[in-house]
């Protein structure tokens, strides 16, 4: 049965895995542009980047100029991504201004379903992410925890190991909420992250369904699905006839993974596309398109190349006041599209193809 939420929770994560995968070049002062952008898209959370060793992201090298410098907008929880203890001091130096505060609290696990993958990006073997499961319960129990999160990551395929199966994602999933549910702690969110790109939407639809029926007591549910092969806009689809609330996109679909093998083509749906599917199912994300399109133009100047978003090309549909005029001269390159944006100067000087002749009509 569909179950279509009626507001979902769209997190951007441009200033993070967008720019992490693009020129270290790139100066603060464009940075810090592009979050002032962000800022003004209704985004109700807003991760200023990684807190992350400059050797292995040289791209993050200048988050604590970011940190220091960046004006916060009123209503927005600026936060980052850390990955230790070091990392997390280092952020935590700027509290209130950026709250890495208010993820310290969740009880989670995660574990890759790629062994290679876990190798490669966490320098750690899928034996050894299970082996960590027992301390981590143990110490979420001792702590009082009353509920968990667990994530696996690239659970439809990798491009090193190849297809895994439906019955390879529930053993694992099963493994890992086993541990939580004999420690007496309920696991009530679940995230699929996946980096390789191999989500396609009836794997997605199978998955969420068998999580439902099997796991009623989850009742969050979370994609983060890289989309370089196309299909993750049609995944995230099936998450939302399914109920799933919790979606991560960046601007123009910006992003990517240097583990992977894909590099920038391991990029995410891009925000705006997502933001437009939802509104016209009549779904609340909280953010204003028109102000999301204005931070994908700002996005594709920082960056120096065209992102690959939809409807920050073509514009959302229009009706009403903003429906092209039906005499509207040819459009044809993308500079002549921004006409909904940018007005109709952008096509002067096009041939029309409009005839008002009333002889023409009579033909």
């Amino acid at each position: 049965m569909n179950t279509l939420p009626k507001s979902v929770i769209i997190t951007d994560d441009t200033m993070r895995e967008g720019l992490q995968i693009e020129s270290a070049a790139i100066s603060v002062e464009a940075k810090l542009r592009l979050l002032d952008a962000l800022g003004e898209t209704g985004a109700k959370v807003i991760s200023i980047g990684s807190f992350a060793h400059p050797k292995w992201t040289p791209q993050m090298a200048c988050i604590d100029e970011i940190a220091e410098r960046f004006v916060p907008k009123p209503g927005v929880i600026y936060t980052a991504a850390v990955f230790n203890k070091h990392g997390f001091d280092r952020a935590d130096r700027y509290y209130p201004k950026i709250d890495v505060r208010r993820n310290r609290g969740r009880h989670s696990s995660h574990v890759e379903l790629c062994d290679t993958f876990a190798r490669r990006n966490y320098n750690r073997s899928q034996a050894q992410q299970i082996a960590a499961l027992d301390a981590t319960v143990a110490a979420a129990r001792a702590a009082g925890a009353e509920k968990a999160s667990i994530s696996i990551g690239n659970p439809f395929g990798s491009n090193f190991e190849g297809p895994f199966s439906h019955e390879q994602r529930m053993a694992l999933l099963e493994l890992m909420i086993g541990k939580w549910e004999a420690a007496g702690i309920p696991v009530t969110r679940i995230s699929l992250v996946e980096a390789m790109g191999w989500n396609l939407p009836h794997l997605v639809r199978q998955t969420l369904l068998a999580i439902r029926e099997r796991w009623p007591a989850v009742t969050d549910l979370h994609l983060h699905l890289h989309n370089q092969r196309g299909a993750t806009i049609a995944s995230y689809y099936e998450g939302l006839m399914l109920g799933v609330r919790e979606f991560d996109t960046s601007l123009g679909g910006m992003g990517g993974c240097p583990y992977c093998g894909n590099g920038r083509a391991a990029g995410h749906v891009p925000t705006e596309d997502l933001v437009d599917l939802c509104h016209e199912m009549g779904i609340e994300t909280g953010y204003d398109l028109g102000k999301l399109i204005e931070a994908v133009a700002t996005a594709e100047e920082v960056v120096g190349h065209p992102l690959w978003g939809h409807v920050s090309k073509s514009g959302p549909r229009p009706r009403g006041s903003e429906l092209y005029p039906r005499d509207m001269p040819f459009v044809e390159t993308l500079e002549e599209a921004a006409h909904f944006r940018k007005g109709p100067g952008v096509y002067a000087g096009q041939i029309a193809p409009w005839k008002k002749d009333d002889a023409l009509l009579r033909a």
